[in-house]
């Protein structure tokens, strides 16, 4: 059942997007073009996002458990430290210059896009080459 309720929200966040336009790269790119062609849609569409989420949380939070899961999953840190900072500024250069978030991104893959697919394969190298360069030195020991 939990498979089930993940593919129907990842195929409800997926219509959205598509209904929202936000797989078109040209849209996102035009928010960020205020002298230009601004489009201000992304706006309206992150903030009935926003609107969605509180109300969702508030209902959640009532809960003592979620539906399928023997507890939240909340994160305990409130560090602001500089590896979030840069991971944040790194998201938010990349999404400005392609035009895509991984959130959008994947349902664009039904757009047949070679850029699509690029994006995706760019941001797995930068998540596999992140860890690569985190993955604690060991070294072998002699025999």
């Amino acid at each position: 059942m939990k498979l089930v309720y993940a593919l129907f929200t990842g195929v409800v966040f997926g219509v959205g997007i598509a209904l929202s336009g936000m797989m078109d790269p040209a849209k996102v790119l035009n928010f960020f073009d205020i002298a230009g062609s601004w489009d201000p849609s992304l706006a309206f569409v992150m903030g009935g996002a926003l609107i969605v989420t509180a109300l969702g949380y508030r209902l959640v939070w009532r809960r003592k458990a979620p539906l399928f899961g023997g507890r939240f999953q909340v994160p305990t840190s409130t560090t602001i430290d500089a590896k979030l900072i840069g991971g944040s500024a790194l998201f938010g250069v990349g999404w400005g210059i392609a035009g895509f978030c991984p959130g959008a991104a994947i349902p664009a893959l039904g757009t047949g896009r070679w850029e699509v697919v690029l994006f995706l394969i760019a941001v797995a190298g930068g998540i596999i080459l992140r860890r690569v360069l985190t993955m604690p030195f060991r070294s072998e020991p002699a025999q």
